[in-house]
């Protein structure tokens, strides 16, 4: 069978006679995948191996029978594959179709690649983590260890020239490949309904106006389940599901043609965008939603979010369609809204936890991971936070070099915390299981509860369980050690220390966890009725994540597993309504407190720390000001030396630390001992200055003295009885600007009459009508018509007479 690609071979082959390093840009359906590696066998530089990667195992398994068909011979001869839970390939295998994990481990154990000639890598525009870093070791191998190696970058939807350059200005060759009408048909959908009400409607609408197999994108399971349920039983058409939880066996059977001639509809995930053929399909119905894991660093997890497609994404799917003849294509949204789609899926590289990259390139002996040949190098923030938790797993030492156990962890084809896991584990049987099902979705259900999900797996004989087992066996078998007693809850507690969580309410819905992250349940499942919980997996936001897995504990197992990390925390704290310090002992489990009480041993420096932190958060108002410490801040403000609000807080270390030393309430201070301080703080000088333009009081000619009210609203205010005055023809002042006093003048029973800036003016003005009315009120003291020249007196004109006469 010829196709589009057979026109480039020729050039693909010179090139690598030429060169140890090409691209090859071809478009879906020109044969690439499947042409181009048993072309390459017969090239003298071609004594060994190809490796053939793929982005998925699927595409790898579907690829590789591909290629044995074409040859009639059976998959596992000359062509073979090999995936986590399913290996095809004999001693004759020339070719072998990998995922790109598998690659990636084989590096790792044999950088030099003995007995392989050829790496092609497939679908690279996908720019999943393990391709990038797949390519990144291959060049490294390649141009230290083996300059004969032959590396091939394949896409349909490429960027060549970033390719190229990245592999030393390597030679693009390019394919047009084979070109069938398309029509897109832009349909739109109501934003208030469910998109597999939607999805479902387009289907009947599309098999009614369309001829051939429909493809229809959903972004994950829950959506396909939804669909298939709402399409239901179609006249001569036989419904297929296509994802990754399903079976070997349920996925072939989506691709390949219906034995009796019946019309396919495939409900899949954005499995089926690249690398597959689905004989018969001529209709796309293409929802524009994916579900892609997006690494949420503040929270520490991966979660899956469902988010609008990529305009490269649209088109591989659209492609879909005419593949093998004219397609057409319907999307779920109006035309004018793709040029708003993001134009290409981010790279993995960019939003990943590189937690296991990191490991990896410390084994293959880059202590940088970006020393290494990258398209998009991992950022610097991502390097550091994995380097964290590896040092946190013990994997890395001091110098970020690989620890012992970081070497026996990166040599396990799992992450990291689970790897750890399944070092750590007494049971390593159970560890494995639980790393099977931690990383195989789909396998004993889809409940939340990891225990109930492992019993019906246990359970489970279709090929997938029973391949599931066999991983989890061989993985057993991997690591020394074993025999002991275990838990699932015990086994997740060791790879997430810090997503053990305790219940926060009756209903079982919400969860504290010990890093601090708040968790949702729904409050049906069984889950719901524990008090602990050793959560796995979650989705969502990390201020609530959804708890997609756990397994219930109990606070005695709690311990138990985690007994390294449980700690006694003293604690003062501080109440801001009474003032106080209230010293407690609390038992903690990182973010989570077990159990607290008084602190009958608390150290008086942290309770005085408390205090003084309480202020800083709450205001300096909560301190026991007196009068004479008010007085003397509005002094001090008035005369331009910083004693407010803002001052006392930016140097409260300076002078509240010894006032609350010794006490556990902010209102044991002494009265007196905050003016004391406020002075210290001002400092000598200052204070010399403040008594100079500020003085505290004012002394009557009767020789009464009087506080001067220096934050009072219309200025520097005294009140005082007006006879007190009586000789005082000039107004008194302060300050260097010879500010007039406010005179609040009283009668002798301490009554307000009057309020002057100018008292001689008061004198000369009002006093004779005031005096008139003194005289009435007040007959026993004096009131004399020229106050000014008269003597001043607090006394009665008896008791002045009296005096005079003594």
């Amino acid at each position: 069978m010829t196709l589009p690609i057979h026109a480039v071979l020729p050039d693909l082959l010179a090139a690598l006679r030429a060169r140890s390093a090409a691209v090859l840009v071809a478009p879906p359906g020109a044969g690439k995948t499947t042409a181009v590696a048993p072309a390459l066998l017969a090239e003298p530089w071609c004594t060994g191996e190809i490796l053939v990667t793929s982005p998925r195992r699927l595409a790898a398994r579907a690829a590789a029978e591909r290629m044995a068909a074409l040859a009639d011979e059976a998959v596992g001869r000359a062509f073979g594959y090999a995936t986590r839970l399913d290996t095809k390939r004999s001693a004759a295998t020339r070719v072998t179709v990998v995922t790109e994990g598998i690659l990636t481990a084989r590096l790792q154990d044999d950088p030099e690649l003995a007995g392989v000639s050829a790496i092609l890598f497939d679908e690279v525009h996908e720019r999943s983590l393990d391709g990038d870093f797949g390519l990144a070791l291959a060049l490294d191998a390649q141009a230290a260890l083996r300059p004969d190696l032959r590396v091939v970058a394949m896409s349909a939807t490429l960027d060549g020239a970033r390719f190229a350059a990245l592999m030393g200005d390597a030679p693009v060759v390019e394919s047009e490949g084979r070109s069938h009408p398309l029509d897109l048909r832009h349909i739109g959908r109501a934003a208030e309904a469910r998109i597999e009400d939607s999805m479902a409607a387009a289907i009947r609408r599309a098999l009614a106006e369309a001829e051939g197999g429909l493809l229809a994108f959903l972004p994950g399971v829950a959506e396909i389940e939804r669909t298939a349920e709402r399409v239901g039983d179609l006249a001569g058409v036989r419904l297929h599901r296509l994802h990754g939880s399903l079976d070997p066996a349920a996925q072939r059977a989506a691709i390949r043609p219906e034995p009796d001639g019946a019309r396919k509809l495939v409900l899949a995930t954005s499995i089926a965008e690249t690398s597959l053929t689905l004989d018969g399909i001529r209709i796309v119905v293409d929802s524009g939603l994916a579900r892609r894991p997006r690494y949420d660093r503040a929270a520490g997890m991966t979660r899956l979010v469902t988010e609008r497609e990529s305009q490269a994404a649209a088109t591989q799917r659209a492609g879909r369609a005419a593949r093998q003849g004219p397609g057409v294509a319907y999307r779920l949204w109006e035309e004018a809204a793709t040029a708003g789609m993001p134009r290409f899926d981010p790279p993995e590289m960019l939003e990943a936890d590189l937690s296991a990259l990191l490991l990896a390139t410390a084994i293959w002996g880059v202590a940088d991971p970006r020393d290494l040949a990258w398209l998009d190098p991992p950022p610097e923030a991502a390097v550091a936070e994995a380097r964290a938790r590896l040092a946190t797993l013990g994997a890395l030492d001091a110098d970020g070099r690989p620890t012992a156990h970081g070497r026996a962890m990166a040599a396990l084809p799992m992450a990291p915390h689970l790897a750890h896991m399944l070092l750590l584990a007494p049971d390593k049987r159970l560890a494995a299981e639980v790393a099977v099902l931690l990383q195989e979705r789909g396998l004993g259900g889809s409940d939340a509860d990891l225990d109930l999900r492992w019993r019906r797996w246990r359970g489970d004989r279709s090929p997938k369980a029973e391949s599931a087992r066999g991983l989890a066996r061989r993985w057993a078998g991997m690591v020394r050690g074993g025999g002991g007693e275990g838990s699932i809850a015990a086994c997740i507690a060791l790879a997430f220390p810090d997503r053990v969580a305790k219940r926060r309410d009756a209903s079982g819905e919400r969860w504290a966890s010990a890093g601090g992250r708040g968790f949702r349940l729904d409050a049906t499942s069984p889950l719901a009725r524990a008090d602990w919980l050793a959560v796995a997996e979650t989705q969502g936001m990390a201020a609530g994540a959804r708890i997609l897995s756990a397994a219930a504990i109990d606070a005695a197992e709690v311990e138990a597993m985690v007994a390294d990390r449980l700690e006694t925390r003293r604690t003062a704290a501080f109440d801001a309504a009474t003032g106080a310090v209230q010293p407690l002992r609390e038992r903690r489990l990182g973010a989570i407190r077990l159990s607290s009480g008084p602190d009958t041993a608390a150290d008086p420096a942290t309770i005085a720390t408390a205090l003084v932190e309480g202020v800083r958060t709450h205001g300096i108002a909560l301190l026991p000001w007196s009068d004479a410490a008010t007085a003397l801040r509005a002094r001090a403000a008035y005369a331009g030396v910083a004693l407010d609000d803002a001052t006392l807080l930016d140097r409260l270390d300076d002078w509240l630390p010894a006032l609350v030393e010794g006490r556990r309430r902010l209102d044991a201070i002494a009265p007196g001992a905050l003016v004391d301080a406020l002075r210290n703080l001002a400092g000598w000088d200052a204070m010399r200055q403040v008594d100079r333009l500020a003085p505290a009081s004012f002394t009557s000619p009767a020789g009464s003295t009087h506080a001067i009210d220096y934050g009072a609203e219309a200025g520097p205010t005294v009140e005082l009885r007006v006879q007190a005055l009586f000789g005082l023809d000039t107004h008194p002042v302060v300050g260097e600007g010879r500010v007039p006093l406010v005179l609040s003048l009283t009668s002798p029973a301490g009554r307000p009459i009057q309020t002057t800036r100018d008292l001689p003016g008061f004198w000369r003005g009002s006093w004779v009508a005031v005096a008139k009315e003194m005289r009435g009120r007040y007959p026993r003291h004096p009131w004399p018509d020229d106050p000014a020249s008269a003597a001043a007196t607090l006394r009665t004109k008896n008791a002045d007479a009296r005096r005079r006469s003594d």
